[in-house]
């Protein structure tokens, strides 16, 4: 089972990479899955402007390629979501503008990060996602800039947010082994003879 843990935002002065980097390292000391972090400012994709939604076909785009193909290896996802003027970075509303096949029935966690936790951005996000046909669990980590950073800039998590990454966690993988067995079609219903 492969989890991504995916940056949020590509600007200069970001916390999404760091963010990640100790996401990954709290799910790399459970054991249950092979988790690596995705960062979406390595691909330096441009503005979706595709003639035809990705939901039709892919692009022919090879940096569109490069980035389909990458998390098209995952089975299940960790956002780490910042909230730029209460809802999700642009980037990353365009990097998913880039998806949909690759995110279909599996699932999704979130760690946001802001004034309000991300709680707002991770709420937009959830309805980007139940679009792309992503099951989103519940349990979300929340990370304050009044409380897990200093001087707003450092991240320092306090001692209550590793449990709540836990938590989003365990639910993550029982919702990414679930959702491999409806892609293996374990659930498919079959019409009964009349």
């Amino acid at each position: 089972m492969k989890i991504a843990i995916i940056t949020g935002s590509t600007r200069e002065a970001r916390k999404s990479l760091e963010i990640a980097q100790w996401v990954k390292e709290l799910a790399d000391a459970r054991g249950d899955a092979t988790y690596e972090v995705v960062d979406t400012a390595a691909f330096d994709l441009p503005v979706w402007d595709s003639p035809a939604a990705p939901a039709w076909g892919p692009s022919d785009d090879p940096v569109a390629t490069a980035w389909s193909e990458k998390i098209n290896e995952f089975d299940g996802y960790v956002f780490v979501v910042a909230e730029y003027n209460h809802s999700l970075t642009g980037a990353l509303k365009n990097a998913l503008d880039y998806l949909y096949t690759e995110l279909n029935n599996k699932a999704a966690g979130f760690v946001g990060y802001g004034s309000a936790g991300g709680a707002r951005a991770i709420e937009h996000l959830r309805g980007i996602l139940s679009e792309q046909q992503v099951a989103h669990v519940r349990a979300a980590a929340g990370l304050s800039l009044f409380h897990d950073f200093e001087n707003f800039s450092t991240f320092a998590p306090t001692d209550g947010a590793p449990g709540q990454v836990l938590g989003m966690l365990d639910q993550l993988v029982v919702w990414t082994k679930a959702m491999a067995a409806v892609r293996a079609g374990e659930f498919a219903t079959e019409k009964k003879a009349a």
